[in-house]
């Protein structure tokens, strides 16, 4: 099983510790969970679950992060980047980009499973 990290979020989208204290990345991760347990309708656990799970719900605190950063805003899965401390993120990746991503992750985790009984 996998654990979501304060560094993994930080390395998705290369911004440091000064830019994002550690209380707000973990309630952006906590988000970021409770919002892939709402879409897979099951409980999820960040510090114990999938890499599919891990994945989704790093990527998706990054985007929160970008959001939080640039002014911007995060509604479930829609999102909306401000103009605000623009500079800290010339590294990261576009949102689109990490949206993408989310979205076939997303669909991935979504997959229905045959159990044989």
């Amino acid at each position: 099983m996998a654990n979501v990290s304060l560094a993994d979020v930080r390395d998705a989208i290369n911004v440091s510790d000064v830019d994002v204290p550690d209380a707000k990345l973990q309630k952006m991760i906590k988000r970021a969970e409770v919002t892939l347990e709402l879409e897979l309708g099951k409980d999820i656990d960040a510090d114990n679950c999938t890499d599919a799970e891990k994945e989704f719900i790093t990527l998706l605190a990054a985007v929160y992060v970008v959001c939080y950063l640039t002014g911007g805003s995060a509604v479930g899965l829609s999102f909306s980047v401000g103009d605000q401390n623009v500079s800290v993120l010339d590294k990261a990746p576009p949102l689109s980009v990490l949206q993408q991503e989310l979205e076939r992750i997303l669909s991935s985790l979504k997959q229905p499973v045959v159990r044989s009984a």
